[in-house]
């Protein structure tokens, strides 16, 4: 009897040049978080590279999804299971301050998939002002953002099998841009 040993490769990295359907897909994906969070002072943004015109991103759409409380978001949990958000526990180690939601979807005008990423964070508290902060940086200065592509670019092809190494390795120029931030935004 002879044994096969498969060899499964690791995901790729795959980074988009910026596609019109994603801001289309935040809005279809706030509006259904809207009607689960019928709630007052809940607050939901898009974030992340798919809310930077113009920037390449992966296919993932970052949502900031802020209420004054955390348990306004733990208390939804099981109406966002429901809809097909996935609740992962365990990255409340690395960021307390932070729940987090994982859905796969795709759009509807060019079937290409993606992923949803909420999280769950504190309206003003420093997650949710960071968050604004660097996209707003992004959007703001084509220059930096151009500095952002570029970077984001060589570690797609350098870490292409290793998606955390890449997130680590593009922490560096997010810190130098949040180093900027005032104090009181």
């Amino acid at each position: 009897m002879i044994s096969v040993l498969k060899h499964f490769s690791k995901p790729e990295l795959v980074l988009s040049p910026y596609q019109e359907a994603w801001p289309q897909a935040f809005d279809t994906a706030s509006q259904e978080l809207l009607s689960v969070f019928v709630i007052p002072d809940v607050q939901i943004e898009h974030i992340g590279s798919t809310s930077v015109l113009g920037l390449t991103a992966k296919p993932v759409i970052d949502i900031l999804l802020g209420a004054a409380d955390l348990k306004d978001i733990e208390a939804k949990i099981p109406a966002l299971k429901q809809r097909a958000y996935r609740y992962i526990a365990k990255y409340e180690t690395e960021i307390p301050q932070r729940r987090y939601f994982v859905k796969a979807a795709q759009t509807e005008m060019s079937g290409t998939p993606f992923r949803l990423h909420v999280h769950g964070v504190v309206i003003g508290s420093q997650l949710w002002r960071e968050h604004l902060f660097f996209r707003d940086q992004l959007r703001e200065h084509p220059t930096l953002r151009e500095e952002y592509q570029a970077l984001k670019l060589r570690l797609a092809t350098k870490f292409a099998h290793e998606k955390s190494a890449y997130t680590e390795a593009k922490a560096p120029f997010i810190r130098s841009v949040l180093a900027q931030m005032p104090a009181s935004i």
